[in-house]
């Protein structure tokens, strides 16, 4: 069977503030190396043939031209693909050259993910982005140019200082841009990160959770009256334009991780790869799986995960597809359902159970019932 490839760059220029990600600032890395280290472990994995490839990071876009070419050839001598599948990017505003976007689409990439986070300068030097909202519409105009017609673009909302009206501007720049996808995503303080310690020396100015969630609103409501689907809590696409590889995750099908600090999903057990350089480096050299830890996943783990990741669609999780794959029914394997349902969190239309709008905002609350 066909599956999802995600491969990990970790190198950046500079260190996003709420970013938690495996990372290196790349000054003085061993970037080439490190190329040749992913060649070695995708040639191990043996993948017979790939559903989706996505290349994240970190900042893919940071590499060279000559460095990303060198990928691209690594990734077709070693992961058979079918021309045309989803082939994803990520990218910073301003990284991209034209040199660097004639590489990618002639290696195959199809689909670009810019990580824009919001338009207003001042609050991208505050969340420690590198680049201004120009570089923006130059990078999105170069990469039209260059053949791209499926571009998406992430932001974030709830950001420190930020106000609905700047929420509003960011929608106003980014639907002007004729996208194909938007990621809107809330702000989380994750550990180890700026924001983080900001947060518990009680530096860091939040939005309330009544502003934030009328942010979400503002966002849900705008990009559907501008022929933005809503598929799944924070993505938004135009027909025919949902992120295949992100539905391979949000379906709970397994796939292959690549890279320092990659996570993977293959024959029922979830890994991870070691997340220091220099051991990922060493372990693939000597021929040796760069893996730091393998958890088998059971029944019950699966239940819950399909669940959780399930409802985060629109579409939701149809009761009898749970009941054919488990043997059992939704209600008897999560008792406290029921409770979602009278609380108006969760629906139940045509067999399947969604989120209402409601539960949206209330995400967490939902999920947290199947992730205890």
């Amino acid at each position: 069977m066909k599956k999802s490839v995600y491969i990990h760059i970790p190198f950046c220029s500079q260190i996003c503030h709420y970013c938690d990600f495996s990372k290196f600032i790349i000054d003085n890395q061993p970037v080439d190396a490190y190329i040749e280290a992913l060649a070695i472990e995708m040639e191990a994995l043996q993948v017979n043939e790939a559903k989706t490839i996505f290349i994240g990071g970190g900042t893919p876009s940071a590499l060279s031209a000559g460095q990303l070419k060198q990928l691209l050839k690594a990734i077709h001598r070693h992961i058979p693909f079918t021309e045309g599948i989803e082939f994803t990017v990520e990218a910073n505003p301003g990284d991209l050259t034209n040199e660097k976007l004639a590489v990618l689409k002639a290696g195959g990439v199809n689909r670009l993910s810019l990580g824009v986070q919001t338009f207003n300068d001042a609050l991208l030097q505050k969340i420690g982005r590198s680049h201004l909202s120009k570089d923006v519409l130059t990078t999105i105009t170069f990469a039209k140019e260059a053949g791209f017609d499926n571009i998406s673009i992430d932001l974030i909302y709830a950001l420190p200082g930020q106000v609905l009206d700047d929420v509003k501007a960011d929608l106003t720049a980014a639907l002007d841009l004729n996208l194909q996808h938007i990621s809107a995503y809330s702000l989380i303080i994750e550990p180890k990160t700026v924001f983080y310690q900001k947060y518990h020396r009680g530096e860091l100015e939040q939005p309330g959770e009544d502003c934030e969630a009328e942010m979400y609103e503002y966002v849900m409501d705008t990009l559907s009256a501008h022929g933005f689907h809503q598929y799944e809590i924070s993505n938004y696409a135009m027909k025919g334009h949902v992120s295949e590889h992100n539905l391979t995750y949000w379906n709970n099908e397994e796939y292959y991780g690549v890279g320092v600090g990659a996570h993977g999903y293959i024959d029922g057990v979830r890994y991870a790869n070691v997340n220091v350089l220099k051991k990922y480096l060493a372990a693939t050299t000597s021929k040796t799986r760069p893996i730091l830890s393998e958890t088998p996943v059971s029944t019950t783990e699966k239940m819950a995960e399909t669940m959780f990741l399930g409802l985060r669609r629109t579409q939701g999780v149809s009761q009898s597809a749970f009941q054919h794959l488990y043997g059992k029914q939704i209600s008897a394997a999560f008792p406290a359902v029921d409770q979602l349902l009278d609380k108006g969190l969760l629906m139940i239309e045509d067999e399947t159970l969604r989120l209402t709008r409601q539960g949206k905002l209330l995400g967490n609350e939902v999920f947290e019932v199947f992730i205890d």
